[in-house]
């Protein structure tokens, strides 16, 4: 067998390459995974033919497992084109060669799937990371003076996204007619091309009327006319990457370290403040659009964390 050093030089035959192809266009049309998982899959897929054809293999039907098996071995640990992966991204590859040589079987493109025996590494259980009450108010404070323009954006933003426990997809996917200020809702369009209906609070209400009235309209006049509800100083739709930017920089006015700081940290603490202030696991569930009430239950584990400190603290028989 080749050297796996010279494998970045391999082309793959033609037939992976249609069956990689046609499995994507199916993820894209049938599962409507979003852009953002789709380019995870085709960089995971890309590195498996490249391993495949480094072996010798040209079609799906010549996979045998123990070249499967073989592949996830080197996920973990790393070869010489690319370092190990940890567990949820090795999870993540194996599983896209397990949906491919499925879809190759479906598809009639081999007999028998060499990776139905395959079993992923299991990730860490990490619990979310949130923010204290404490620390969220600090940050929604932080943001610039109240007459300039993208200041009253950013604002708007931060108190959306922890508002609504939007993801940032969402929020700056979102378009004006998503929105009802009077009846104080908001229509989401998560994963999968699924809506949903959430409540906006009042602060937030507060801080979206300030924008739609005070920045808004000035912003929209710079651009070329858009329905977005967040808007670029260009008066373009807000990208995800400047959504970042946003959250960051009011962490650090506000003296949070920015670098353990993202999107999801204000939607783990939207899910995690509400049980910690009684809301049903199921209700919470809803707001946060997952498909499966096993995903919102990581956040139990968050708030069993914080009454188990709580305890160590104050009881005086928890600790010798």
């Amino acid at each position: 067998m080749t050297s796996r050093s010279a494998a970045a030089d391999h082309v793959p035959a033609a037939a992976l390459l249609r069956a990689v192809g046609t499995y994507l266009d199916h993820l894209t049309v049938e599962r409507a995974l979003s852009a953002n998982t789709l380019s995870a899959y085709r960089r995971d897929l890309d590195r498996y033919l490249i391993w495949l054809t480094d072996d010798g293999v040209g079609d799906l039907a010549s996979v045998a497992p123990r070249q499967v098996a073989a592949y996830l071995a080197s996920l973990r640990e790393g070869t010489s084109t690319h370092p190990p992966l940890v567990a949820t991204s090795a999870a993540r590859a194996i599983s896209a060669v397990r949906g491919l040589h499925r879809f190759g079987v479906r598809e009639g493109l081999s007999a028998d799937d060499p990776s139905r025996d395959i079993v992923p590494p299991t990730p860490p259980k990490r619990l979310p990371k949130a923010l204290s009450v404490t620390d969220i108010t600090a940050l929604l404070t932080a943001v610039g003076a109240p007459d300039d323009l993208l200041a009253l954006r950013d604002r708007a933003l931060l108190e959306f996204l922890y508002g609504t426990g939007a993801r940032i997809s969402e929020a700056v996917g979102a378009d004006r007619d998503d929105i009802d200020l009077v009846d104080g809702t908001a229509i989401l369009h998560g994963k999968g091309g699924k809506t949903r209906l959430v409540p906006v609070g009042t602060h937030a209400r507060t801080a979206l009327d300030g924008y739609f009235v005070r920045a808004r309209p000035a912003l929209i006049a710079a651009g070329r006319g858009t329905h977005a509800i967040f808007l670029n100083a260009r008066g373009g739709r807000l990208s995800r990457q400047s959504a970042w930017t946003v959250l960051r920089r009011a962490a650090s006015a506000a003296g949070l370290d920015p670098a353990r700081m993202s999107p999801h940290t204000l939607r783990h603490s939207y899910a995690t403040h509400l049980l910690d202030g009684g809301a049903d696991v199921r209700v919470v569930q809803e707001l946060l659009g997952h498909a499966s009430v096993t995903t919102t239950q990581v956040y139990t584990l968050v708030t069993v964390e914080h009454l188990r400190e709580v305890y160590v603290l104050a009881h005086p028989r928890a600790r010798g």
